[in-house]
């Protein structure tokens, strides 16, 4: 496969899944830091969820910290991964992210899906069996407007009266977007109808990491049927991933909360519950179905290569992070994708080796000894004559 198929960028995930126990405002600074450490490193995006129940995720609105962090990175692209559009008015959406996207200065990306949670649709009095309709409504609202059209539509859940958008987003053409996908057609479905881009969330899982067989051809298709276009460089795989300096230090690290995070997975996720009774029998159970990675860098790097064969190639592959570690194991893992899974995949490693291997393979000293040598002579015969 050609290094066109693999990922040229790479981004950090929080949903976040946090541990219960610690003060709010302590694990959302831990996130900002995150995201300004990953950009300094020199990761391309950054993506924060939007829940609104569950106790271990309680960010309830991604633009806010992204507002935030924006103030304290300069390069890095952030984006709401994802905006849960049956919960929003989608002309306030589209407004949102807009002013996001001029705060930002053009790094902004709107992600969009249609909810996780169903406890959150509950508790704002929605019909989970309504949530992907009203998705796809939302959506082609929001693109709508982000284009610059007029909107007039009414539905049983929002009426909108000639809205247009005060703002143009600051991107250009237009700001980023996204819909997310795991392992239905309708992510790929919706994609490809409104030529947007698509992020494949927990992608190394069973299911989902068949899906991703299929899943561009669908958008490809959509897109070609709907008078769009599709690129490939704007298709995001993510997983669930710990990385640390050997397989042996990446397991003892996630002795810390793996049991609690893994065990609220498995009640909101199709991510199987392990009926393991002890945490290395669990983890022993996730890495084994490909639920996640947990290994070094070398194991990362190979699971990328995996996802590039099943899906013919794509753009950039996002980490999630979560609680299975500490917060100062989470930022060892950051810096080891950054120091050898990222430049891999950049092509930054190559050269350097090559250039290593082509001074130690040539008599290069045997070169410089012979000047250094002969400079010697030369002036050891001139001292001789001025005396």
């Amino acid at each position: 496969m050609s290094a066109s198929h693999y990922p040229a960028n790479f981004g950090v995930f929080m949903a976040p899944f946090h541990k219960i126990g610690v003060s709010p405002t302590v694990l959302f600074e831990r996130d900002l830091a995150i995201i300004e450490m990953a950009d300094r490193l020199g990761f391309q995006e950054a993506w924060l969820g939007e829940h609104h129940s569950g106790g271990h995720e309680p960010i309830g609105s991604p633009e806010l910290m992204l507002a935030a962090v924006s103030r304290t990175t300069r390069n890095i692209r952030l984006g709401t991964a994802v905006n849960s559009l049956p919960y929003h008015n989608p002309f306030l959406v589209a407004e949102r992210l807009v002013m996001l996207d001029h705060l930002t200065h053009g790094r902004a990306i709107m992600g969009f899906g249609p909810g996780q949670l169903i406890s959150d649709a509950y508790m704002l009095g929605i019909d989970p069996a309504t949530q992907r309709h009203r998705m796809l409504e939302a959506a082609g609202v929001i693109m709508r407007l982000l284009r610059g059209e007029t909107v007039t539509e009414k539905t049983d859940w929002y009426d909108l009266h000639e809205a247009r958008l005060q703002l143009r987003p600051y991107s250009v053409p237009e700001l980023d977007v996204v819909v997310a996908a795991v392992t239905s057609p309708s992510g790929p479905v919706t994609a490809g109808r409104l030529g947007i881009g698509m992020i494949n969330l927990s992608a190394s899982s069973p299911a989902a990491f068949e899906a991703l067989r299929t899943h561009w051809g669908i958008a490809e298709k959509e897109a070609a049927a709907h008078g769009r276009t599709v690129d490939r460089k704007n298709w995001r795989l993510s997983a669930i991933t710990h990385i640390a300096e050997t397989e042996e230090q990446a397991r003892k690290d996630c002795a810390y909360g793996f049991e609690e995070i893994w065990n609220y997975l498995a009640h909101i996720s199709p991510l199987p519950a392990s009926e393991r009774p002890d945490v290395e029998g669990m983890i022993d159970d996730a890495i084994a179905s490909g639920s996640v990675l947990i290994g070094t860098p070398d194991t990362a790097i190979e699971l990328i290569r995996k996802l590039a064969d099943q899906t013919g190639g794509f753009g950039s592959f996002v980490m999630t992070l979560t609680d299975f570690t500490t917060f100062d194991r989470q930022k060892r893992a950051v810096e080891l994708w950054a120091e050898y899974v990222i430049p891999e995949f950049r092509g930054q490693l190559q050269p350097i080796r090559e250039h290593n291997a082509w001074v130690r393979d040539n008599e290069w000293k045997s070169k410089t000894m012979a000047a250094i040598n002969a400079a010697s002579e030369k002036y050891a015969q001139q001292s001789g004559k001025a005396r």
